[in-house]
């Protein structure tokens, strides 16, 4: 599994809940400091982070995790996209979508209300 602290669960939440739902992803467990959605034997768990480590935040290019990845369907991506668009939520490299990635692969870059980094990928170019 991949645990995340997030600044604002509630807003974490309402970002994440539709995307990883549309990927396949369940809820798994529910608790007022966070929340979790699973597929197969990997979940994703989302954990408001403590007030004394709210004033630190998140970069993608210093030392930890740079960008979270999902396997996609086209059709997947393409909804995710629209929903990304609908929220006026940050889109990456969207001058060279959906070959961000690689030519050979549909891609989809973006980040979450923290600036977390995620790539959603279709290494196969059929839509279903």
């Amino acid at each position: 599994h991949v645990e995340i602290n997030v600044s604002d669960l509630a807003k974490s939440v309402k970002f994440w809940e539709y995307i990883l739902k549309t990927l396949g992803y369940v809820e798994y467990q529910n608790w007022s400091k966070g929340r979790s959605w699973i597929l197969g034997n990997t979940y994703i768990v989302m954990v408001q982070v403590d007030k004394k480590y709210m004033d630190i935040k998140y970069h993608r290019k210093a030392v930890g995790l740079n960008h979270l990845a999902f396997s996609a369907t086209v059709n997947q991506i393409q909804e995710i996209r629209k929903y990304l668009m609908e929220m006026k939520a940050t889109l990456i490299y969207e001058d060279r979508f959906p070959h961000a990635g690689a030519q050979d692969e549909y891609s989809l870059f973006f980040e979450d209300p923290d600036r977390i980094k995620a790539e959603i990928v279709s290494r196969n170019r059929k839509t279903a």
